[in-house]
């Protein structure tokens, strides 16, 4: 089950802060920049599982997983719901969104790039394609170097 809990804010929201903002985007990224928080991100898509289920998948302690868990809950990432000592994790896909949406910023250069690839390509099919036009077959250079003798 994927929840998003955190409501999207425009940025013409009277309560805006542009600050608070970027704690929460800096928050997401130093939680996505560990791959065992990825993992767990991608066992939770989908599904909620207690902590215990979670560990299992890795070579690492319980307490070092839930440490883990306690940064994606600090970011926003997690929801975590206490039942005694039972505890389950849900993801929860707003701040991934987010991060998402601060990223796609900068997908103009990436398509800047990916156009000069193009062009470059369509430019080398072209070249190719005129040299074969003009160039003789090897029967035709036969015929002229026969020719000549």
């Amino acid at each position: 089950m994927v929840n998003i809990r955190q409501p999207l804010q425009a940025v013409t929201d009277a309560g805006f802060d542009p600050d608070l903002a970027q704690s929460r985007l800096d928050q997401v990224f130093f939680a996505l920049s560990d791959p065992i928080r990825r993992q767990v991100l991608e066992q939770l898509d989908g599904q909620a599982l207690l902590v215990s289920e979670i560990a299992a998948a890795f070579d690492v302690s319980l307490q070092a997983v839930s440490r883990h868990i306690q940064v994606l809950v600090r970011a926003g990432l997690i929801q975590q719901e206490r039942t005694g000592r039972i505890s389950r994790c849900s993801l929860d896909a707003g701040p991934l969104l987010d991060a998402a949406v601060w990223m796609n910023r900068y997908s103009k250069y990436w398509q800047q790039q990916f156009d000069l690839l193009a062009a470059t390509l369509v430019d080398i099919d072209e070249r190719k394609a005129a040299s074969s036009a003009s160039a003789p077959t090897r029967k035709q250079a036969k015929k002229r170097t026969s020719r000549k003798q």
